[in-house]
Formats: structure tokens, C-alpha cells, sequence
């Protein structure tokens, strides 16, 4: 698996996730954050290794999907870009830079 598209796949879950079934949240946490194989996640749900590889394939699809409509990831990227631009280039006042962070925090909790 590559490393690139599992940091992607777990941030998309991270933002998306509530939007997806139960099922599909299941799958994709435990393949991707608690790294399963397909034939341990079959098992463990009693189905075959192609029916969670086809749900698997099928959740990154709709995760992508969401992010291409909602660009909720790209814009939080966006924003930490222009929010740690901003501390540093008004790092000596320290009252912006404390309201900065503040937003910085609102961000990283959600």
C-alpha cells in the first residue's frame, strides 16, 4: 500500500467519515488507520475478501467524491498555510499571534 494514499485515505476518513454507513466506516478504519489485511477484515465480518476489496474501492471513490464537492481537506491546508504565514511574518505581536493560534486550535479539534 502506498504511503501516500493511506495518509490521504485516513485524512479524507478523518473529515468524511460521518457521512459514510457503518459498514463502510468499518472497513476503511480498519484497512487503512488499524492497517487489516482484506482476508482479516472477511473474517472478521464473515464475507468474502473481493466483497470488502469492491466496498473498500467503492468508500475511496465516495470519499474522493466528498472532497471534490466539499473541499473541506484542501481548504483546511489552505488555511494552516495562510494561518502559519501570518504568525510568522507578525510574530512579534504577540495578541495576533495568540488570536492566530486560537483559530489554529478550532481547526485541529474538529
Amino acid at each position: 500500500m502506498e504511503i501516500e494514499k493511506t495518509n490521504r485515505m485516513n485524512t479524507l476518513f478523518e473529515f468524511y467519515a460521518t457521512l459514510l454507513t457503518d459498514k463502510q466506516m468499518n472497513y476503511i478504519e480498519l484497512y487503512y488507520a488499524d492497517n487489516y489485511s482484506l482476508a482479516e477484515i472477511a473474517e472478521d465480518y464473515e464475507v468474502s475478501r473481493q466483497a470488502v476489496y469492491d466496498n473498500i474501492k467503492r468508500t475511496e471513490k465516495v470519499l474522493e467524491g466528498y472532497e471534490e464537492k466539499l473541499h473541506l481537506y484542501s481548504d483546511y491546508i489552505v488555511r494552516s498555510q495562510m494561518l502559519e504565514k501570518l504568525i510568522d511574518e507578525h510574530k512579534e505581536d504577540t495578541e495576533l499571534v495568540q488570536e492566530l493560534k486560537a483559530i489554529q486550535q478550532i481547526d485541529e479539534e474538529q
